[in-house]
């Protein structure tokens, strides 16, 4: 989406490992960010120090677009979950790259309205859907992120349980149950290294049926 930017001309190349803080509440809000490769989850931390999941970012998809519309400081927390490359767009930048290139403008309005279905459907998961099927979703978005196609089988990040169970809205002990059940019925796969693997046609019929 923004490869026609120059280094050095509003756009820098960010090298993170992970775990690596891209930028925490309260920080200036002067940029809009896009992850080239990794993964990167935007969170809130509460006065109490709890924190809540607002959702994982993958290749191809930007963050902190908040900028743009007049937001001054940070309101949430942007980190990595894997080795991750993301291009850093100063506000200004952007924003005349946005009148200057219709073809960039058109893209992102496309994935500003992508983002909003995406968080209304979330909303109605989180509202009308019991505990398991708001997992399978999850389960089923996460291995989806920064792909175009719906492949059969795709690795989702790794997350603990307890993350999970934030992003769900459960308890730590009901996602390890419905993982284990998820894996029994073979919907997803755990492998050596820790990663899941989601079997996205099997995982869908969940998510669509009752």
């Amino acid at each position: 989406m923004i490869d026609g930017f120059a280094r050095g001309r509003g756009k820098t190349l960010l090298e993170l490992g992970k775990n690596s803080l891209v930028f925490s509440q309260g920080d200036r809000a002067d940029a809009i960010y896009f992850v080239e490769t990794g993964k990167v989850k935007v969170s809130v931390l509460s006065p109490h120090g709890k924190e809540a999941i607002l959702g994982m970012v993958g290749p191809r998809e930007f963050f902190g677009e908040g900028c743009l519309i007049g937001q001054l400081f940070r309101t949430s927390n942007a980190t990595t979950t894997e080795p991750s490359t993301v291009s850093r767009v100063r506000k200004h930048a952007m924003i005349q790259a946005l009148y200057s290139h219709p073809g960039l403008s058109e893209n992102f309005t496309t994935a500003l309205l992508a983002r909003n279905i995406a968080l209304e459907e979330d909303l109605c998961d989180q509202i009308f859907n019991h505990s398991e099927k708001r997992l399978a979703r999850i389960l089923l978005k996460l291995s989806r992120l920064g792909q175009q196609s719906k492949p059969g089988n795709s690795a989702m990040p790794r997350l603990t349980h307890e993350t999970l169970a934030e992003m769900v809205g459960a308890t730590r002990s009901r996602i390890s149950f419905f993982m284990n059940k998820f894996r029994k019925l073979g919907l997803i796969d755990y492998q050596a290294t820790g990663e899941v693997t989601v079997r996205s046609e099997l995982m869908t019929d969940v998510v669509l049926h009752d």
